[in-house]
């Protein structure tokens, strides 16, 4: 039970198996924008099983109790019918991280790719081999590809946030997912020269050493900063403050990086409410770092005045 010390007051009035996997799912499958002449009771099939794959699948090595399980969810948009049993999609991935001693749960992944593709047959086996990314058909193992990259970026974020580099193992699995990756002509996302933010940026960001400072930043934004939030307000303040600090030395050394909107995607309203009672000096520095950093909400921010 690997978040036992965190999170040892849910134990007393939350009660789990030591079998329990890692993760509680949500997978939504969204098929208006097919024909109507597709039989969309295959994709009641599909979410079904998906769901079976990526809650009932374990994950790691690690035991989780009930109330520790991630809450996230996979919306699988549908956009395009390509024939052979074939669709492209956008997938939209959110999970949730609880912030201790209260009901109050962190986004800690809030990301659309909107490059999904992949193939399937009512009622085929949904499998994934790690040892075999590829599969033997790449648009059918592209869906569980993706599914298992996500579950480990989530894996990897929520790891990071209880313990120091806890997460590497989950980013270092993502990583493998991205260089063994299915290839066909409907596959992106997987390579280099798909675009400048998609999973292998992504991927390659959070391994590279060159941005080891992130780690730093996801561990004092949690544990050093919303966990404390219950005990001691300015002490949290400071350690997200010191969040922010990693970041801009992160942004100022690395410009552009695809780990600065993903950090930040879905945090403004936490990021105002959270400096909204700071003094006057620490709510300044917050804010001229966050307009910096944060450019999508830069008008969030300008209430922190």
């Amino acid at each position: 039970m690997y978040k036992k010390t965190i999170l040892g007051l849910f134990l007393a009035f939350c009660v789990g198996s030591l079998d329990a996997q890692e993760l509680q799912s949500r997978i939504t499958i969204v098929t208006d924008k097919l024909s109507s002449q597709t039989d969309k009771k295959i994709f009641k099939t599909l979410q079904a099983s998906l769901i079976n794959f990526v809650n009932n699948r374990k994950w790691t090595n690690d035991q989780f109790e009930t109330n520790e399980k991630i809450n996230c969810s996979f919306l699988i948009t549908l956009e395009q019918e390509l024939g052979d049993n074939s669709y492209k999609a956008t997938l939209t991935v959110q999970a949730a991280r609880p912030i201790y001693n209260t009901s109050y749960e962190s986004p800690i992944i809030n990301v659309q790719d909107a490059n999904m593709s992949f193939r399937y047959v009512e009622f085929q086996p949904i499998e994934f081999n790690e040892n075999r990314v590829q599969g033997s058909d790449a648009m059918t193992a592209n869906l569980t590809a993706m599914l298992a990259y996500y579950v480990y970026i989530i894996l990897g974020m929520d790891y990071d946030s209880y313990s120091l580099r806890g997460g590497d193992p989950y980013f270092q699995k993502a990583w493998y997912i991205v260089n063994n990756a299915p290839e066909s002509r409907d596959i992106s996302g997987w390579k280099q020269f798909d675009g400048l933010r998609n999973r292998y940026f992504f991927a390659e960001n959070i391994n590279n050493s060159r941005f080891a400072l992130m780690h730093d930043a996801i561990y004092a934004y949690y544990r050093n900063g919303l966990d404390h939030f219950y005990e001691n307000e300015d002490a949290a303040r400071s350690g997200i403050l010191n969040c922010l600090n990693s970041l801009n030395r992160i942004n100022t050394e690395n410009p552009n990086s695809i780990l600065m909107p993903f950090f930040f995607q879905g945090k403004s309203n936490e990021l105002v409410k959270t400096f909204t009672k700071a003094n006057a000096d620490m709510k300044k520095r917050a804010r001229d770092l966050l307009v910096k950093l944060d450019v999508t909400n830069v008008n969030a921010y300008k209430d922190l005045k």
